[in-house]
């Protein structure tokens, strides 16, 4: 079957008029990947929130119960005694000004960046390459630190970062679709908790509008928040 008549196989096995349960969303989505590898699992969240209001600017991280399982590349911007320790700590790069002439050459052979605090005045020289592709080290989530063996460790053991775009709505991996049912569900509630504690006071009526939950190749499936309580 062509993959074009596989996703519209999936998607008429949704109803677009309902809202499940976690568990019967994460099954359904599990039931419906139609392709050969293993898919990720990801949720999008519509919050009630302003982006443009920097008091409602979500922006955070967590760590997921059992990782998103996808090896992360960690660069570290780090010198002197913190660069060994980031090396210790797993970092698959560590230098200064010699990786950011790389990256401004175009070289992005990383998925995740952390730097100490007196490196940022020389990071922030590649802030408009590495910040639209949500790689910049930023200190709310946690990868500007002096603390450096740490932040590499978390990345390392299934760390993810999570911020609100314009249209507030939050995108996050949750996994693959090989950990099964209840893995997903517990990475779910990880990501869900973290973003329930982070609802600005200023923020009125229903903090979250909707929730969806999908393979990165299958269709959105929506969930009830009421469940969730």
């Amino acid at each position: 079957m062509p993959r074009g008549k596989k996703i519209l196989n999936a998607k008429s096995k949704v109803d677009s008029d309902k809202k499940y349960t976690l568990n019967e969303a994460i099954n359904l989505a599990l039931e419906l990947k139609f392709t050969n590898f293993d898919e990720s699992v990801d949720i999008a969240l519509n919050l009630g929130v302003d982006p443009r209001q920097a008091d409602q600017m979500i922006r955070s991280s967590v760590i997921l119960p059992h990782g998103t399982g996808k090896k992360v590349v960690v660069l570290a911007f780090a010198q002197g005694e913190k660069e060994k320790e980031a090396k210790d700590a797993g970092a698959d790069f560590v230098g200064g000004d010699d990786l950011i002439e790389k990256i401004k050459g175009g070289w992005l052979d990383f998925d995740k960046a952390v730097a100490t605090p007196d490196m940022m005045k020389s990071v922030s020289k590649v802030a408009r390459i590495l910040g639209p592709r949500g790689m910049m080290p930023n200190p709310k989530t946690g990868t500007v630190t002096m603390d450096i063996a740490s932040a590499i460790n978390e990345i390392k053991a299934g760390k993810v970062d999570f911020r609100v775009e314009k249209a507030g709505i939050v995108h996050a991996i949750i996994g693959r679709v090989s950990f099964g049912a209840e893995k997903i569900a517990q990475n779910f509630m990880a990501v869900y908790d973290r973003i329930m504690k982070l609802k600005p006071a200023s923020s009125k009526g229903l903090y979250v509008q909707g929730i969806s939950i999908s393979t990165s190749h299958g269709p959105g499936i929506r969930i009830d928040a009421n469940t969730l309580k």
